[in-house]
């Protein structure tokens, strides 16, 4: 936290009614910080952009009050996730209580708490009465203290800032790319359902031609009313399904569809829904594309192994890459199942066999006998996997690669009985290549 004393801004700002002021921000750092200042109620938002880059200004103003750390990496990046979904946690909400002065029924608080997010600051008002601002005003407030945060803390090391950042904010960004990747599958069947649903019922037959829903749209916005589909419109059909036999195909079924004819305003309809999957659709594309060169960078080995969408959920739920590294096969194995992990326990039930490792092909594919022992080897070879990448120092799949064929023949003992080969001497084999791949 941090508070100021009576000091005077730059003589541009414009001074009036005084008003105490609290802003909070979550710095990468694996702090939980809160900042006090007495501010006034009429100022340039400008000017304070133009002196908070000023280290000798804002520290007239500015000292710090109060400080917590976050307990690990894995706790500021639930921190990081409940504020940008607008809750408050127990933490920050025990924090303001011992900081902040009580606020008494049917009196005025003399301050306010600055966020950066509305969201969080309306449920934190909901909770404990604080009164809440964000504006501009805060937000350069906010951006003064980041730009000086290494000013404020003492001990901080050289590089320490920086390391920290870039650590929580790769762990941050893979669980919101799978959070939206989820999401975005959920809209696009969404919309594509609507889609179906209203074209249909002007031309039923293509749903029986396309089943594609990226495709449908596309045709459907190109086609738009099929008593206007002809022979000239061929070539584009073709361009889009990249079948002439199949383009053909549809270009005679809107001869002789049953569908009823619709009003313009519908068709626009339609045509609107349609291009909205069609953008979802190349969205989703871009995202999964953004996740799998994250996870080559990050994860090469695990993501050779087991996939990069099931190793980035892996690494999400774990909190990091390092926190996954450090958990053993046992606990890998049914990491997401922790619900059906404690049920099981409090009832004396069975006890899950597997967690997030279940939308691996490998577990699908092996039979429903095997699948309890495969999934127990996979959440081995994924544990190995993960601490080669966290501790080893170069980018190389060798090593994820082979951990795969292991499984591969694992799968293959089980249903045909085939020896495997042992693992000492496929580990020295990925060695050799990666060896000779860094030489």
């Amino acid at each position: 936290m941090l508070q100021s004393t009576k000091q005077t801004w730059p003589e541009s700002l414009e001074y009036s009614q005084q008003w105490r002021y609290i802003f909070s921000t979550s710095q990468l750092l694996g702090m939980l910080c809160f900042w006090h200042m007495v501010l006034m109620k009429s100022v340039r938002t400008q000017a304070v952009r133009n002196s908070v880059t000023d280290l000798n200004r804002l520290g007239k103003v500015v000292k710090l009050v109060a400080f917590t750390p976050f307990e690990s990496a894995l706790d500021a990046l639930n921190q990081c996730n409940a504020i940008s979904e607008g809750h408050m946690t127990d933490e920050l909400r025990n924090f303001l209580e011992l900081t902040l002065p009580k606020v008494k029924d049917g009196k005025k608080p003399k301050f306010s708490l600055g966020v950066a997010e509305p969201k969080i600051g309306s449920h934190v008002f909901e909770v404990t009465k604080i009164p809440c601002q964000s504006n501009e005003f805060v937000l350069e407030l906010i951006r003064g203290v980041r730009l000086h945060f290494d000013r404020f803390i003492e001990n901080l090391k050289p590089g320490d800032l920086e390391k920290a950042q870039l650590g929580l904010g790769h762990s941050y960004s893979r669980a919101k790319a799978i959070f939206l990747l989820d999401t975005l599958d959920k809209d696009i069947n969404s919309f594509s359902m609507r889609v179906r649903e209203w074209y249909s019922w002007h031309f039923p037959e293509l749903v029986k031609i396309v089943n594609d829903n990226y495709l449908y749209a596309k045709v459907s916005k190109f086609v738009e009313n099929k008593s206007e589909l002809f022979e000239d419109k061929l070539l584009g059909l073709i361009d889009i399904v990249g079948d002439e036999d199949k383009a053909k195909e549809i270009v005679e079924a809107a001869k002789a569809s049953m569908g009823q004819d619709l009003s313009p305003i519908y068709l626009i309809n339609v045509k609107q829904f349609a291009q909205r999957v069609m953008d979802l659709s190349d969205y989703r594309k871009k995202l999964y594309e953004y996740l799998i060169t994250k996870m080559n960078d990050i994860a090469p080995n695990l993501a050779a192994l087991i996939g990069e969408v099931v190793g980035a959920r892996l690494i999400s739920h774990a909190g990091s890459l390092t926190n996954l590294a450090k958990c053993p096969s046992s606990t890998l194995q049914i990491l997401g199942a922790e619900k059906a992990l404690f049920r099981a326990l409090k009832t004396r039930g069975n006890t899950p066999k597997y967690g997030l490792i279940f939308h691996s092909s490998f577990i699908g594919r092996a039979s429903a006998r095997n699948k309890g022992r495969m999934a127990r080897y996979l959440a081995n070879k994924c544990s190995i996997a993960s601490r080669i990448d966290c501790f080893l120092d170069k980018n190389t799949t060798a090593f994820g690669e082979k951990l795969r064929e292991q499984v591969e023949e694992r799968l293959d003992f089980y249903d045909k009985g085939v020896a495997p080969r042992k693992n000492i001497d496929v580990m020295k084999t990925a060695l050799e290549i990666s060896l000779n791949k860094g030489g």
